[in-house]
């Protein structure tokens, strides 16, 4: 069984020919022709969610699958657009914030599904959460790792990490954090990671972001010798984050802009 180190290095190296693997699997590539053909059909948020095929394309894609039961919640963040002050980026959840932007339906209304680009990024998006998935087979610490990298553009803050429990699972694990830090207050919470983690350095400078990922790889494997796979394989997206409790997502929702 390969190490987190071992393993995320070897997809991270290469990864555009990872993406092509990934592309070319039966199964991926039949999902998203008809992801593809039926997709600028979609005209509002509310026929996204209620078609079944679409929605999990999509929430796939996104990250968020583990909040696909949430449907009025999804709709809510759709509709709502992808300004600073929309109900998506209050959520301070990075996958939150980079749906709404891609499917802004606030803005574009019934064309929103048409854009090319919106298209090629979501279809981007799932081919990386194929990767993550099957890294997750593997080591469960490689596809947290892969995932963290992925969701770093779209990261507005330290808030961004502590609404996302696999971020913070990342970012505890590489600087040795107690689960139990979660028991303070949101924004003791926050002051920390800031003091750790240089969030706009980790969506500049590619070397200080693959030295963080070295830093948590190295850190889970010397916490997780087997790699931190079960028995039963499961995507360490949901084993590690079963859906952000409700508690925590309405403190998120509640604060201001920048924490204060």
């Amino acid at each position: 069984m390969l190490t987190a180190t071992i393993l995320y290095n070897s997809i991270s190296r290469d990864y555009s020919a990872s993406l092509r693997a990934a592309s070319k699997e039966p199964t991926v590539a039949r999902t998203t022709e008809s992801f593809l053909a039926n997709i600028s059909k979609i005209t509002s948020a509310s026929q996204l969610v209620n078609n079944s095929s679409l929605y999990n394309y999509v929430m796939t894609a996104f990250g968020l699958q583990d909040m696909s039961y949430a449907k009025a919640l999804i709709t809510k963040v759709l509709n709502g657009g992808a300004s600073a002050t929309s109900f998506a980026a209050s959520l301070n959840d990075p996958r939150y914030l980079a749906l709404a932007k891609a499917f802004n339906f606030a803005e574009n209304g019934a064309a929103t599904t048409s854009d090319t680009t919106l298209q090629t990024t979501t279809v981007e998006n799932y081919y990386q959460a194929t990767i993550e998935d099957q890294a997750g087979q593997e080591n469960q610490g490689a596809q947290m790792a892969l995932y963290f990298a992925r969701m770093v553009p779209q990261m507005n803050g330290p808030y961004s990490i502590l609404g996302d429990s696999t971020l913070l699972k990342v970012v505890q694990t590489a600087f040795g954090l107690s689960a139990s830090m979660s028991m303070q207050n949101i924004d003791t919470q926050a002051n920390e990671i800031s003091n750790l983690l240089d969030i706009s350095k980790l969506q500049s400078d590619p070397t200080y972001l693959n030295k963080f990922l070295q830093r948590f790889t190295a850190s889970y494997d010397a916490q997780n010798p087997t790699g931190g796979v079960s028995s039963t394989p499961a995507n360490a997206l949901l084993v590690t984050s079963t859906g952000i409790s409700s508690d925590l997502l309405l403190s998120l929702a509640n604060l201001k802009l920048g924490g204060s």
